[in-house]
């Protein structure tokens, strides 16, 4: 739970409002003996809750009772220039910026991340983990923007994998849990819930994997149609239950392509002796 981030953007009136959920992970970079890894630090969440924003903001909890921190997060470089990674599909909604999880260290706060080699599971992983439909998953994050007063706290919801089949087989780029999810829960992580036991014939899930990532909601809609004129006239909109999953594939592929970027930019600046 260390792991979610609340996401917020200043408005108009100046007040600060909590529009989204995101989290830290970490891409393995490299292995520095048994007990020593380092990390690339990321935080993820949907592309739409950084479209159009020139900075947010993400709150952290003191690791002692003080009330939660907030920090301003540039979307923008000096020049204007985007520095959060989208994916490069536009049809999927994710984007990354890096963090310095140095500082937040420095400064006392409590938080941690998904590492990419012990937490994570793509769809090939899935697929040799078992996960089908059926299975429980819980959703974290600060819907309708409760962040929880003074500290944050987390909101963890239960769900049930409704459709994946068609996810992990690569027909489609999102999956369907049946959990209630609200405004707010844009970005939060999907975790695996973990089980002693299983049907016969399946795998047993015995640990939290993250595995996707909260789109938004599945609406359900219905029409009013003119008796006089058998036209549309008001359409009704309402949350079915369902909800769209992004598989956590799609989060990695912005941040393995930004760090190799980044690692040519480096390389370019190296000047033969």
């Amino acid at each position: 739970m260390d792991c979610v981030v609340a996401i917020g953007i200043r408005q108009e009136t100046g007040q600060k409002a909590w529009i989204a959920s995101g989290f830290l992970i970490g891409e393995l970079v490299e292995s520095v003996d048994e007990k020593r890894k380092l990390y690339s630090t990321y935080l993820a969440t949907n592309r739409h809750v950084f479209e159009g924003q020139k900075e947010a903001w993400v709150r952290f909890n003191p690791r002692d009772t003080q009330p939660a921190r907030e920090y301003l997060l540039g979307l923008e470089d000096r020049d204007g220039k985007r520095i959060w990674q989208p994916h490069s599909d536009p049809t999927i909604d994710v984007a990354v910026v890096p963090i310095n999880v140095g500082i937040l260290r420095q400064e006392g706060m409590q938080f941690d991340y998904f590492r990419s080699d012990e937490h994570v599971a793509d769809r090939k992983r899935l697929v040799d983990l078992g996960l089908g439909e059926g299975d429980f998953v819980y959703v974290l994050g600060f819907p309708m923007g409760l962040i929880g007063g003074e500290r944050n706290f987390v909101i963890v919801r239960q769900g049930v994998i409704a459709r994946i089949r068609d996810a992990l087989v690569g027909a489609g780029n999102e999956y369907v849990l049946d959990a209630f999810i609200f405004p707010g829960n844009s970005g939060g992580p999907v975790v695996t819930k973990p089980e002693l036991i299983s049907i016969i014939g399946t795998k047993v899930i015995s640990s939290s994997i993250l595995i996707g990532m909260v789109k938004a909601y599945v609406p359900y809609r219905d029409v009013a149609i003119s008796t006089q004129t058998g036209q549309p006239r008001v359409i009704f909109e309402e949350n079915s239950g369902l909800a769209a999953i992004i598989p956590i594939d799609f989060v990695r592929e912005p941040i393995q392509r930004h760090m190799e970027s980044e690692k040519k930019r480096k390389q370019g600046n190296i000047t033969p002796s």
